[in-house]
């Protein structure tokens, strides 16, 4: 089975009764087969996201070769998706070693310099039937080692959001609507009516980052808005590393590895089911 862009993914998504596609991050190759086990379960298509640290660790290639396999053999339509990258030399990277989607982040950019550079990346990615996410405003938090602090975050206008989606094309915006990467110490305040806005004013698929600091209503809530992407990426890796932790501190050296490995995939899993109810 080929690997699918957004906007099929989406397209097929909608068919089965869902408003918006999770795109759970990746954090290692081990964890692959229960993010497919948990779209099996939930009848839902899959988007596999990997940032650009994941993407070295691993290898493109490998992650393009394993994704590709899983989605054949457990016929699950599948998207994969570069995140939160900035260097246009590693999305050229990606989109050749076979990923299907990517994004380009020049949020921290001015907006001329973040147009002319995701605008680059449309263009390269037209041709090989790739989707382009963008970013604008700042969200808060830190992403795979790229922080933005409190004072920095910036809300995405209508304004700008409308210029933004005009000049570069966009298959997908990020916006920055009140949620923060990784962890979240209370709960997110979402600004719906901007989330609103933008989704009227843009008739673009909007994305939310942010997705595990979301309380279950506001998701609910914001996939009725405009939001046809969310994110997830903290969540899993919490549930992975606790259940390690305890399996691990209670194991045995010469104990295969995988004992230590199953109830930290079946947690993901679970996470996973409970995200993707919520995008109904």
């Amino acid at each position: 089975m080929s690997l699918l862009n957004f906007n099929d993914i989406l397209r097929i998504a909608q068919e089965r009764q869902f408003k918006a596609i999770g795109s759970f991050n990746l954090h290692c190759i081990e964890m692959l087969p229960a993010y497919f086990r948990a779209a099996r379960k939930t009848n839902s298509p899959l988007m596999i996201q990997i940032s650009t640290g994941t993407a070295q660790y691993l290898g493109y290639k490998l992650l393009v070769d394993s994704v590709c396999s899983l989605a054949e053999s457990e016929n699950v339509p599948t998207c994969l998706h570069l995140d939160h990258c900035s260097d246009i030399n590693a999305i050229e990277t990606a989109m050749n070693a076979g990923f299907t989607s990517v994004m380009y982040d020049g949020s921290h950019l001015s907006i001329d310099d973040n147009i002319a550079n995701t605008r680059i990346v449309v263009e390269m990615a037209r041709p090989k039937n790739i989707t382009v996410e963008g970013e604008l405003g700042a969200i808060g938090g830190s992403e795979d080692g790229k922080a933005v602090a409190d004072e920095d975050i910036t809300i995405t206008t209508v304004e700008d959001a409308v210029r933004f989606v005009h000049e570069t094309q966009v298959d997908m915006l990020a916006v920055s609507v009140g949620t923060v990467h990784g962890l979240y110490t209370g709960k997110a305040q979402i600004r719906h009516e901007r989330l609103t806005a933008i989704s009227k004013a843009t008739g673009t698929p909007l994305v939310l980052h942010g997705g595990t600091g979301v309380s279950d209503e506001d998701m609910r809530l914001a996939v009725t808005e405009g939001i046809n992407k969310v994110n997830v990426g903290t969540e899993m890796n919490v549930q992975w590393v606790g259940q390690c932790k305890t399996t691990f501190e209670k194991g045995k050296v010469n104990d295969s590895v995988r004992k230590f490995l199953i109830p930290a995939n079946e947690a993901v899993t679970q996470v996973l089911m409970e995200k993707i109810a919520l995008f109904k």
